[in-house]
């Protein structure tokens, strides 16, 4: 049984029979998390998937569900990587996932270049160009703004982490889709779908999800619209359905 912490709680991963450690001292996944584990196309069988910007390990808990591949997580907070590699153990995953604490922009470096088939990562979203204020609280200054890592570099290091045709998929802000799809055609990255999520009908999209292939063809494939919540205020059929 993994040690629980004070001021920390084990909740279930969505729909989802998976614990995890969370403190919302520190970090808790959203929803941004569940849709990128689900939208990500990975290997089933054989391969290798890295997480970046692990947090506390949401990502790489749920992508278990979706395949046998072996996993491996970076988190650059030593308190978040404790937590993930607690869950982990929680969950008896220690033969498939691996938690290392880094910084995902030395990662080529860590783990080798062009060894993976799939690379997700749900970055800090906010630059430091933006207006947006910063939580005083620093673990989840971290995981928000670009005060460790740029939206550059995660691009630049999840193409040199995977290898030939292989996959990066990325959760983020509208507001920064240009930045990321520039920086994905930058390094070699070549956009080929992209997903809009809405809170509800009626409302701007506040998520969008983008997967490139490392040296693919020109021509992306803009997924239907996914709405998160009904007129009932309940998740919708559609959500579930991508999330199965």
């Amino acid at each position: 049984m993994a040690i629980i912490y004070d001021n920390e709680r084990i909740d279930t991963l969505f729909d989802s029979p998976l614990q995890i450690i969370q403190s919302p001292e520190v970090f808790c996944f959203s929803l941004d998390a569940v849709l990128l584990a689900h939208f990500a196309s990975i290997p089933i069988q054989n391969g290798t998937i890295a997480d970046l910007c692990a947090g506390n390990g949401a990502v790489a808990l749920m992508l278990t569900e979706r395949s046998k591949a072996k996993i491996t997580e970076i988190e650059l907070q030593p308190r978040l990587h404790d937590m993930a590699v607690r869950s982990v153990e929680l969950n008896g995953l220690e033969s498939q996932v691996e938690c290392l604490l880094g910084d995902a922009k030395i990662s080529p470096e860590m783990l080798g270049q062009e060894r993976f088939d799939t690379v997700t990562c749900n970055p800090p979203y906010f630059s430091q160009s933006q207006t947006t204020r910063q939580n005083p609280n620093r673990h989840l200054a971290l995981a928000r703004h670009e005060i460790e890592i740029t939206l550059d570099d995660v691009v630049k290091v999840s193409s040199q982490l995977l290898k030939q045709k292989g996959k990066a998929a990325f959760v983020h802000r509208p507001e920064r889709l240009l930045d990321l799809l520039i920086a994905m055609r930058l390094y070699r990255l070549e956009p080929k779908r992209l997903c809009y999520v809405y809170p509800k009908k009626g409302r701007d999209a506040n998520i969008i999800l983008v997967e490139g292939i490392k040296d693919g063809k020109a021509g992306i494939k803009v997924l239907p619209p996914l709405f998160v919540y009904g007129e009932d205020g309940h998740y919708t059929k559609e959500l579930y359905s991508f999330l199965s």
